[in-house]
């Protein structure tokens, strides 16, 4: 579950970039000033930053080397109106890993973030993205998932809580597991958001196939398991 931070202050923009981003099953969130940028980018677990140049309280390159300093590693796509050599080097010198002039194509900002995403996959994901349980296949590096073949629409709350399911298939996760690692907030423990995504899911990867993978352990949790 690749979770992105966009720190932009260009409202609208940002804004935009999420409902792209978050159209591609990426978790995001948003900052509008640098500082606010900075100190979300080294408390949370996001796995990349899109980081605008020019920003108020504090700008791209100081957040870039601020970051570097501290010794978090996460990659870095800049965002820029400056398209001078001397500007992209800058940005690279000061911990970039990436560099993008404004205006730009929404399509070529997607093939860079899945770029620098595939430097986050796990050292057992990498070159093996798809994972399996049966006929079920979840792609984590194109989001995409299948079951015998045919190609399964899902929201992007129900990706994540596939993808959680299936890389710890097997495993009884409980309904404070799942909250924690999918919606990443504490909640009411009387509350059955979990239960109703379940029900959605399971609609989606159960309900057209004679064997059911997604299993509920009364009481304790779910499972994604086969029968046999």
């Amino acid at each position: 579950m690749m979770r992105i931070l966009i720190v932009e202050d260009e409202v609208k923009l940002a804004r935009l970039i999420g409902q792209v981003l978050e159209e591609e099953l990426f978790q995001v969130e948003l900052a509008s000033e640098g500082g606010q940028g900075l100190d979300m980018a080294l408390s949370g677990n996001f796995d990349l930053l899109i980081l605008d140049l020019m920003l108020p309280g504090m700008d791209g390159l100081q957040i870039c080397r601020e970051l570097r300093k501290e010794k978090c590693n996460i990659p870095v796509l800049m965002l820029t109106a400056k398209d001078a050599v001397p500007d992209r080097v800058d940005g690279l010198d000061a911990g970039a890993d990436d560099y993008l002039t404004k205006p730009f194509a929404f399509e070529e900002l997607l093939a860079r973030v899945r770029a620098l995403s595939r430097r986050k996959l796990l050292p057992e994901d990498v070159g093996n993205p798809i994972l399996k349980v049966e006929d079920l296949e979840v792609n984590i590096e194109t989001h995409r998932v299948r079951r015998g073949g045919k190609l399964i629409d899902l929201t992007a709350k129900e990706y994540f809580l596939l993808e959680y399911l299936i890389r710890n298939a097997g495993r009884v996760l409980s309904r404070d597991q799942i909250i924690s690692k999918v919606w990443k907030y504490d909640y009411d423990t009387t509350s059955n958001v979990v239960d109703i995504y379940i029900h959605y899911l399971r609609n989606k990867i159960d309900g057209n196939f004679p064997t059911r993978l997604i299993q509920t352990l009364r009481g304790t949790g779910y499972s994604l398991r086969s029968n046999s």
